[in-house]
């Protein structure tokens, strides 16, 4: 780690801030965080994986205060048939994504964390954001999760790890859109709750493997501002997106990837040329 990174000057202690801005607000918006923050680190300089966990751990955080009577609602009525489906739903994408995930993480099975493969995420991942919407609105008005569409989340998601830049609450929501799932505040929901499990469990997996690994010196005070702000950005973030999808659809946003994929593509390859 650069040594600028490892202590409390000024400059590293706004990089932190700016990273845990990125985390928060593009963790649960379909342009995907890892992405931005590959590239951010690209110029920003690369960070330990512990303090992308503790980031990350800010969005996490922040979904489950958007959503903590939706949680406790379905902890508290698992005796109704709607709430225990919808759990085991929940359960079932969850199961997916751990068992095929850590068998390709055991496998080796994972693209490039460098930004060119981040571009290509980025690109196609528009295209489909594209693709799903399109096909959402000749559907009739559907909120209801079905077998079909957890499988599907559960795949989605391994896709997601596997890819940097697909974004997973992209391949989730839009998965969920395509298998039939219409209302987009459902698909949303859903892929919401379904990441906190996903999201806890592979972000305790890395700080397990960073807790067995020698550690230089962690810059604590740079974890904790950007963890406050990640969580604080977050927050703002998902109530935002909460509210403009009642009325907008997703298209802006896969406009937004393709865009800025593309430029990110020209960019390099000027920068190798």
């Amino acid at each position: 780690m650069p040594t600028s990174l490892a202590g409390s000057d000024p400059a590293a202690l706004w990089q932190a801030i700016l990273l845990g801005l990125i985390e928060g607000f593009t963790e649960f918006i379909p342009v995907s965080s890892t992405g931005h923050l590959l590239i951010a680190e690209h110029w920003l300089g690369q960070r330990s994986d512990l303090f992308n966990v503790v980031i990350q751990s800010g969005a996490v955080l922040a979904v489950m205060l958007v959503y903590q009577q939706r949680l406790w609602h379905l902890a508290t009525h698992l005796h109704q048939d709607t709430c225990r489906d919808y759990v085991a739903k929940l359960a079932t994408a969850f199961a997916i994504t751990s068992v095929l995930g850590f068998a390709a993480l055991k496998l080796g099975f994972e693209l490039p964390r460098t930004p060119v493969p981040v571009a290509w995420a980025l690109v196609a991942g528009g295209i489909w954001m594209l693709v799903a919407e399109r096909h959402a609105a000749r559907l009739k008005p559907k909120s209801f999760i079905t077998w079909r569409v957890a499988v599907l989340v559960g795949l989605a998601q391994m896709v997601a790890a596997i890819w940097p830049g697909t974004s997973r609450s992209a391949a989730t929501i839009f998965i969920a859109l395509l298998a039939g799932t219409s209302d987009r505040s459902a698909a949303t929901e859903f892929a919401f709750l379904v990441g906190l499990p996903t999201m806890l469990a592979a972000g305790g997996y890395k700080l397990l493997q960073q807790l067995d690994t020698p550690q230089a010196h962690e810059p604590w005070l740079q974890l904790l501002l950007a963890f406050a702000v990640a969580a604080l950005t977050g927050f703002v973030a998902v109530r935002w997106l909460l509210g403009y999808i009642r009325q907008h659809r997703y298209v802006g946003f896969a406009w937004y990837r393709i865009a800025l994929g593309v430029i990110l593509l020209v960019v390099l390859r000027r920068a190798t040329a």
